[in-house]
């Protein structure tokens, strides 16, 4: 096979793979309790109280999070309960879910705890439609190398919600070059191994929505080397929702060039799709 044939069908298995990415991504964000369901956020107070349209009552202590059934039938991760339910978590952590009826009450803590009601018929979810994205090429594919810390470093980041900051652990930065010139990128721990990193660039606020896209680095490999498919930078939550709380990215992490790649301002912020 000539190498101009080669580089075409190259590009149509690269193109191929990113098309079932990009629709295995929008059937996971049209998901009936996904984060387009999103309907409400509270913050949680340390006296016990209703909130509109939620059976039992909810209160928070210096700890933990605590609901009150009052006689309705709820579940907590499936399991059915009764009288007051004790629910700790690991701030800026992992949430967990109460069902009542049709919805699913989210429980997170965020420096205190909130609750986040998801509704499978949330106007958000019922007029989805995709989310725009710039057309892949493979030119977007870049190499760097990653750098460890001698030690995972917590690092403090502001978020979409004003007052509001979460702490993750970075465990080192990225480096890659484009267009000649280096670029430095702190990144943190991701899925499989691999890392996770939060970055805005010269589209932030133009194409792209404003505060934040993620970028999924696999795992490095024995010499450091990491894969930055651009093509595949993602939207986070708040992108489509008011009731996310989003962190932004850390310090350093706005690349001075526009990363004309990857997912665009969604269509519920205005975005025509071009």
């Amino acid at each position: 096979m000539s190498t101009d044939l080669q580089g075409a069908a190259d590009t149509t298995r690269f193109v191929g793979a990113w098309r079932e990415w990009k629709a295995k991504r929008e059937r996971d964000l049209a998901e009936p309790y996904g984060w387009l369901a999103l309907v409400s956020l509270d913050w949680l107070e340390d006296s016990p109280r209703t909130y509109p349209g939620l059976p039992g009552l909810w209160w928070q202590d210096q700890d933990a999070a605590h609901v009150d059934t009052q006689g309705a039938e709820l579940k907590h991760d499936g399991e059915p309960f009764t009288g007051v339910r004790r629910i700790e978590l690991v701030n800026s952590g992992a949430g967990t879910r109460v069902s009542a009826g049709g919805v699913e009450i989210e429980i997170a803590r965020r420096g205190g705890y909130l609750i986040r009601v998801h509704d499978p018929a949330a106007p958000v979810l019922r007029d989805f439609h995709g989310v725009p994205a710039y057309e892949p090429r493979p030119e977007w594919v870049l190499t760097g190398r990653f750098e460890p810390f001698d030690e995972p470093r917590p690092t403090t980041v502001g978020a979409v919600v004003e007052g509001l900051s979460h702490v993750y652990v970075a465990p080192g930065v990225v480096r890659f070059e484009h267009d000649g010139a280096e670029h430095t990128l702190t990144a943190f721990n991701g899925k499989d191994g691999g890392l996770s990193v939060l970055f805005t660039d010269a589209t932030s606020g133009v194409t792209t929505y404003a505060a934040n896209r993620s970028l999924p680095v696999p795992a490095a490999a024995a010499d450091g080397t990491v894969v930055l498919d651009f093509t595949r930078a993602a939207n986070l939550p708040c992108a489509f929702t008011d009731y996310a709380t989003c962190p932004l990215p850390p310090a350093g992490n706005r690349l001075p060039f526009a990363v004309e790649a990857g997912e665009k301002l969604p269509y519920e912020r205005g975005a025509d799709g071009r």
